[in-house]
């Protein structure tokens, strides 16, 4: 795969990049840590990792000017990946730290978790895919993934919702929305599962796995 065919990393200053960077080439793929428009426009895929704080991550997003451009690949049906962060900024608004406006490309509220439960929500944690998808490929109902995160995605559409998981309320832990697809949970700490996943994508990137539809409202299934 060529430095052109890389698929684009988007940095706006999250801390776990580097982790990112190493399981992606490690699960086999060409990628590019960027911060640039042009890169992202012609990246075949595009991966939006992220920790932290809701405000801080829509704070970096903006200076850098990159809301207008996530929204565009989107918008065009490129292949997305947001990741933990990076899923929770796709939604409409989020409730950490008080009430904070976020890209709005799939309707829904971040809520914090209910008083009672240690936080965050950190450790293992079992998957189960409620729809098909292709980024489940070759990764078995139930897997565990690796979660850090103290507030959780109510999605407007249950639709879009494809794994969940139960930590005192049961959650969106994956959801897909036509090229889009995005983890609550870090595949980048998540051992053979979240390296599979990462592969995945890959393969979705390149169209040699599945179908992925155009249509947000479109269920996906394995090819």
């Amino acid at each position: 795969m060529s430095t052109a065919d890389a698929i684009a990393i988007i940095d706006y200053g999250a801390g776990n990049l580097r982790s990112v960077v190493h399981a992606v080439a490690h699960a086999g793929l060409n990628a590019v840590v960027t911060d640039d428009e042009a890169v992202i426009r012609r990246a075949p895929g595009v991966i939006l990792p992220g920790v932290g704080a809701a405000a801080d991550t829509m704070e970096n997003l903006v200076s850098r000017n990159l809301t207008g451009v996530i929204a565009e690949v989107i918008s065009l049906g490129k292949p997305f990946l947001g990741v933990c962060m990076g899923m929770q900024a796709l939604f409409t608004v989020s409730e950490e730290g008080g009430s904070h406006a976020c890209l709005d490309i799939l309707g829904g509220t971040v809520r914090r978790f209910a008083p009672g439960l240690s936080i965050p929500h950190m450790g293992w944690n079992q998957v189960r895919q409620v729809r098909p998808h292709p980024i489940f490929d070759g990764i078995p109902d139930g897997t565990h993934f690796y979660f850090v995160h103290s507030f959780y995605v109510d999605a407007t559409d249950a639709q879009v919702v494809i794994g969940d998981t139960t930590y005192g309320t049961t959650f969106p832990s994956v959801i897909a929305s036509g090229s889009l697809v995005a983890t609550q949970f870090h595949p980048e700490k998540s051992a053979a599962g979240g390296l599979r996943l990462y592969a995945n994508f890959g393969r979705i990137v390149r169209g040699d796995l599945g179908h992925v539809a155009t249509r947000q409202t479109d269920t996906v299934g394995v090819a």
